[in-house]
């Protein structure tokens, strides 16, 4: 289960990194791998039911955004940090309703994408945008440790 510690410098950290992510995403700075063009197609992979294993999912930090943002009463940005072991794998799921922005500190991880027929490479330095329509799941195929940093927006708990 996650522990949540909320500090104002962890606030203030929070805020910084997402403002990082943020501004990296619209800048194009790193860039995540993509799917090749022509390797493209709806439905391209079924759900996995591949459980999840070797991960370790640690909220790091998150602010309710109602007072800022009235029009999203009930959601919070939340930014986590995630371990992902070698053979470890953060099991299917998708983003509705939940965007999120993923950004690789070390490691390479594979993605298994619904809309892509090959596995994605997310190499240390890419982020990923993760938006409405997206279901997937990632797979350490590597021999170190993959860590991530991770923002979404979410239904307040």
């Amino acid at each position: 289960m996650s522990t949540l510690r909320f500090t104002r410098r962890t606030l203030a950290n929070t805020l910084a990194a997402a403002g990082v992510l943020v501004g990296m995403a619209l800048a194009g700075a790193a860039q995540a791998g993509e799917c090749p063009a022509d390797k493209m197609k709806v439905g391209a992979m079924p759900p996995s039911n591949v459980a999840a294993a070797g991960v370790t999912d640690t909220v790091i930090g998150s602010i309710d955004v109602a007072e800022q943002l009235p029009a999203l009463d009930g959601y919070q940005i939340r930014t986590r940090t995630l371990e992902i072991q070698p053979g470890g794998i953060v099991p299917w799921h998708s983003h509705e309703g939940r965007p999120a922005l993923i950004y690789v500190l070390e490691g390479e991880v594979q993605e298994i994408s619904s809309d892509c027929q090959v596995p994605i490479a997310h190499h240390a330095g890419d982020i990923s945008a993760e938006t409405v329509g997206v279901a997937h799941w990632w797979h350490n195929t590597g021999d170190t440790v993959v860590r991530l940093l991770a923002s979404d927006i979410v239904p307040v708990e």
